[in-house]
């Protein structure tokens, strides 16, 4: 069942080290995930792609609202937006965090490979320093373009009233 795939912060500092001690690259990203779409798909499998296993950390819904991404944002609740990205096959674990940054995750849990679309520059990755400083490596995957969870939400707007 997929829903085991969704773990505590102290369940992901072990997972990833046990991970680690296996000789795996553990790929580290995080967002809201707000309305899955292909864009995240594609995103999820890249990152997937460049090692052994992929953690992925959602905010939670006060994260989210902190954030500022509109009004009634998230649109579906921390548990419901975990358990969904659970569900993919690229995904390996998935945890929740309360923070506005990643960066205290990151630096508890030690990841290989951080992370980050096309809409983040190298240097604006919260998380960036920690990762680099033990090794490891940034890596930004180019943006899908056409496809975001504002663009969705634009064109339900505009069939809202047909």
């Amino acid at each position: 069942m997929t829903a085991g795939k969704i773990i505590s912060r102290e369940e992901a500092a072990r997972w990833v080290r046990q991970e680690q001690a296996r000789g795996r690259r553990v790929v580290f990203t995080n967002g809201c995930f707000d309305l899955l779409h292909r864009g995240h798909v594609e995103y999820l499998e890249a990152a997937r792609a460049l090692g052994d296993a992929l953690l992925v950390a959602v905010n939670t819904d006060a994260s989210v609202r902190r954030l500022g991404k509109g009004p009634g944002r998230p649109l579906n609740p921390e548990a419901d937006r975990a358990r969904v990205l659970a569900a993919l096959a690229c995904v390996d674990r998935v945890v929740l965090f309360p923070e506005d940054t990643p960066r205290e995750l990151i630096r508890e849990l030690g990841p290989d490979i951080l992370v980050k679309g096309g809409d983040y520059r190298p240097e604006e990755v919260a998380g960036r320093e920690e990762v680099l400083a033990r090794g490891g490596r940034v890596v930004i995957i180019p943006y899908v373009a056409g496809y975001s969870t504002t663009i969705l939400l634009a064109r339900l707007g505009e069939r809202g009233g047909r």
